[in-house]
């Protein structure tokens, strides 16, 4: 299976993002096959909707779960869509995530924020 995590450096041994729609980078890993494809997150520089932007970028890329800290309504709406199912990270570790996700220790992210709509 194909999941993703937002991530500071396109490393494994790094953090996971603390903002999903910020996040510098997304880890598309491989669950079956432990392949790890770094995408740069091209929403990061948006004015508004990088949450949007970012979760349409996940689901494109034929991601089935998200492992991230929290996320926006509207981001939530376009995985949900997709049928990505979101689950909240345990620590900033991103290995520490993907074991927990793999032995099945995560539990899906139903704390969902309104967003960070900026607006001048």
């Amino acid at each position: 299976m194909r999941i993703a995590i937002p991530v500071d450096e396109k490393t494994i041994n790094g953090d996971v993002c603390v903002s999903f729609g910020r996040a510098p980078y997304f880890l598309i890993y491989d669950t079956k096959t432990n392949e790890e494809i770094y995408l740069d997150n091209s929403a990061v520089a948006s004015q508004g909707g990088a949450g949007v932007k970012a979760a349409q970028v996940v689901a494109d890329n034929g991601v089935k779960a998200l492992l991230t800290p929290r996320i926006g309504e509207n981001a939530e709406k376009v995985l949900r869509n997709a049928e990505v199912l979101v689950y909240k990270t345990i620590s900033n570790s991103i290995k520490e995530n993907i074991d927990a996700f793999i032995l099945e220790k995560l539990v899906l992210l139903y704390d969902v924020h309104p967003g960070f709509h900026q607006h001048s």
